[in-house]
């Protein structure tokens, strides 16, 4: 089942700063139809890889990664801001659109032989996900792919990904 996402997408110029045309997504999610599709979507795609966890970003990351893992029969892991975790964790810094930033998970989250989705609800230039994929290196697992609700082709995020790693990419709307 694939859902037409084209009439729920909200451009909203000049944010967060002139010049940047914000894709507002929040109304895919409202939309019970249009979210339970895009679970579906990705669930479909990666039926059958053997996925084990799926991590996914902050914040809006986790509304889809967490519906996923469930439809997936998954762990769920957060990939938080630093300070947002309780316990033992490893960083990554990486490089947005807008600046810099880092992720972290839980040191014990992902083991040696977890096979990971990581989820997001948007890949833009790739450094979240880049990002992603070295949390999941350092902890001796494995990437089995990527799941996006869009992407932004424009921004060749795509070839941002081919610099770490050579899984799978599935986005189910892209901005060329």
């Amino acid at each position: 089942m694939s859902f037409n996402y084209d009439d729920l997408v909200v451009s909203i110029p000049d944010f967060p700063k002139p010049g940047v045309v914000f894709k507002d997504i929040t109304p895919v999610f409202a939309n019970a139809e249009a979210f339970a599709s895009v679970i579906d979507e990705i669930a479909e795609h990666y039926a059958g890889k053997g996925v084990t966890k799926i991590l996914a970003a902050e914040a809006r990351g986790f509304m889809v990664g967490s519906a996923l893992a469930y439809r997936m029969n998954a762990g769920f892991v957060p990939a938080r801001k630093p300070g947002k975790l309780p316990r033992e964790t490893i960083r990554e810094e990486f490089i947005l659109e807008y600046g810099a930033d880092s992720l972290e998970i839980h040191s014990d989250a992902l083991v040696p032989g977890d096979r990971v989705l990581i989820i997001d609800d948007l890949i833009a230039t790739g450094g979240t996900a880049q990002a992603m994929v070295k949390l999941i290196e350092r902890a001796d697992a494995e990437v089995v792919g990527f799941g996006f609700f869009m992407e932004l082709a424009f921004l060749k995020p795509r070839e941002a990904l081919a610099k770490v790693t050579d899984a799978d990419v599935f986005s189910l709307f892209v901005v060329e």
